[in-house]
């Protein structure tokens, strides 16, 4: 069993040698804490920031909605967010960035109606949008990321028939191009699992036609209608009722480490999506697709969109900037703190 020390640790089972373990793999830990959810209705990444002292958070569930306060666990009433347009679907907002000028740059999951007539089945896009009051009201940019035009009604997972969603995005350092990791669901098994695109971020305010997919080795695949060379390819096509992919990758920048993170679900075997585990994977260069370490499992089953918010309030760190400690959500609850350890790092740590 694992040892009670200053935190009760979350403890799994680890398949392949049948015995108990700490849940411990790639520098993570997670630890039990007290329960905390969100204040909307979540059904994505929940993207959150700060303007001075007051932080912001957005859940979406078809529509997003708005809260802000102190802090992560000071959250008041959400209010709903209003775009300048409408459209025939929903749209989550899964990513934002607030820009050196105050604007607050956001990217949504949308998922049109009536792909397949006669069928719930959709398939998704990714569309920009920014605001100029933290988030509550929205000029729509347009869509910036699409699949191919091919869908397939007859797939059998329950939910889409193809696209591209379900991601999220990390501005570089140097402030040159704006990554999106996404959700693809459409083409060849090489196609199809989390694959990336990027834009570079003096696009930002006209991003049709700007983004561009990383295919072959090259960053030359239209955003629109382009093609894709997943960085985790499914195993099983999405199309077949047995899917076995990773999707909804959650990415930030992690300062005690060094390096990104990236949190990603997996399905596996049945339709529905249901969740065979949660992976953690780190890259020192978020500019190589190819840097990426091999996703490993961190939690058995889970729910649906694994991610982090930072703890520490001083550094304004967000869901996109984390230090070493954080809280880990899951389908907007959280009941862990998250450990991040360096290589040779034991735990628990010594303060």
């Amino acid at each position: 069993m694992c040892e009670r020390v200053r935190w009760n640790i979350l403890c799994t089972l680890a398949a392949a040698a049948m015995v108990q373990h700490c849940c411990l793999a790639q520098n993570v830990v997670l630890v039990d804490a007290p329960p905390v959810q969100f204040p909307a209705s979540t059904d994505s990444n929940s993207p959150c920031h700060w303007d001075g002292n007051t932080f912001y958070i957005l859940n979406s569930q078809g529509h997003p909605f708005l809260s802000s306060g102190q802090d992560q666990f000071h959250l008041g009433k959400p209010v709903r967010c209003e775009f300048d347009n409408t459209v025939n679907g929903g749209r989550w907002i899964e990513c934002t960035w607030k820009a050196d000028d105050g604007t607050l740059y956001g990217w949504y999951h949308f998922e049109p109606r009536g792909v397949c007539p006669g069928s719930k089945l959709t398939a998704p896009k990714i569309g920009a949008a920014k605001s100029t009051d933290n988030g509550l009201h929205w000029t729509d940019l347009g869509i910036v990321i699409e699949a191919p035009p091919e869908v397939d009604c007859g797939a059998k997972n329950g939910f889409f028939a193809g696209g591209n969603g379900d991601f999220c995005c990390m501005l570089d350092p140097q402030k040159r191009f704006m990554y999106f990791f996404i959700s693809t669901y459409t083409g060849d098994l090489t196609e199809q699992g989390v694959a990336v695109a990027r834009m570079a971020w003096i696009h930002r305010d006209n991003p049709v036609g700007k983004v561009w997919k990383y295919h072959n080795g090259k960053w030359d695949s239209p955003g629109i209608g382009g093609r894709v060379t997943a960085i985790f390819p499914a195993k099983i096509s999405w199309m077949r009722e047995n899917a076995d992919a990773f999707w909804g990758p959650a990415v930030h920048w992690n300062t005690y480490l060094g390096c990104y993170v990236m949190f990603l679900n997996r399905t596996r075997y049945k339709p529905g999506w249901p969740q065979e585990g949660i992976y953690v994977s780190f890259s020192k260069d978020i500019g190589d697709p190819k840097s990426w370490s091999e996703p490993k499992k961190i939690l058995d089953g889970g729910s649906w969109y694994p991610q982090v918010i930072g703890l520490d309030a001083s550094q304004k760190e967000t869901d996109k900037l984390v230090g070493r400690r954080a809280r880990f959500y899951m389908h907007g609850r959280s009941v862990h703190e998250i450990i991040f350890l360096k290589q040779g790092e034991q735990f628990p740590i010594q303060k």
